[in-house]
């Protein structure tokens, strides 16, 4: 069996930075096993499949190597970029999902892909997980927590860029990831995002995760509209907007593969 392949750096114009993809446009489901198996073999943050339903509606499935995720952006964006860019997609994408239901992808005229995601508020937790505290080495101010993961809310942006963190303590979450994050000076919020359970230490840039982060922030800086920053070694722009109970993340993407995977 062949299967053709890309890998897709997302939020992002340079390859190289931001979060890579692997995407598998699929004629008909594989079983789990074998997805996982490719998944594992590409050792990427995610590997997504993606089976056509009609022009623009897709069934979506994400997998990390560890195992099969939820929900994830920044491989839904660069699923997107393959549709617009090599499958022939132009209106809008409708991606359907077991998870987190319909997702909606639209293209802006300068190639920023925008994606519809629901709402995901993060709420205050009262009795914080001694290992979220001993896994960092910067105690946060506050911390909340999502479907996804834990939310540890720092003093400042500098304190998120150089905290340290200890993989075996934050494993001990799971099934929740944690995200660090900031108010911050050149873009309005910062964030670090943590996964040992999940994928792997620590994820270059993290799309759905954005869906509890802009709420969160939006609320604190009186704005709906917001650019945030990821501050992993690669790094990634997403941008953000609050519309009723969806929020809508975006960002640009860049090919670095295209080949054949032989199953």
């Amino acid at each position: 069996m062949e299967l053709d392949i890309y890998i897709v750096d997302a939020f992002t114009k340079q390859q190289f930075k931001g979060n890579s993809a692997a995407v598998v446009p699929l004629q008909h489901w594989l079983t789990p096993e074998i997805m996982q198996n490719i998944a594992a073999e590409n050792n990427l943050s995610e590997t997504a499949f993606i089976l056509a339903l009609s022009p623009n509606k897709y069934e979506i499935r994400w997998f990390s190597p560890l195992t099969e995720i939820d929900f994830c952006g920044h491989a839904t964006l660069a699923s997107s970029y393959v549709i617009f860019n090599y499958l022939g997609g132009q209106a809008e994408i409708e991606f359907v999902t077991s998870q987190v239901g319909s997702l909606f992808v639209n293209q802006h005229g300068d190639g920023r892909i925008e994606m519809s995601f629901p709402k995901q508020c993060p709420e205050i937790v009262e009795q914080v997980p001694p290992a979220l505290l001993a896994g960092l080495s910067v105690k946060p101010i506050q911390v909340l927590k999502n479907r996804q993961a834990y939310f540890a809310v720092m003093a400042s942006e500098q304190e998120v860029i150089n905290l340290s963190y200890h993989s075996a303590q934050l494993k001990q979450l799971a099934p929740f990831d944690l995200v660090v994050t900031a108010k911050a000076s050149e873009y309005d919020f910062i964030s670090r995002y943590f996964w040992p359970a999940n994928g792997g230490d620590e994820d270059p840039v993290t799309g759905s995760i954005h869906a509890g982060l802009a709420p969160y922030w939006a609320k604190h800086l009186a704005k709906d509209t917001l650019v945030a920053y990821q501050a992993s070694s690669r790094g990634g722009i997403v941008y953000c907007t609050i519309s009723h109970d969806r929020v809508l993340v975006s960002g640009f993407a860049v090919l670095y593969l295209k080949g054949t995977a032989y199953i």
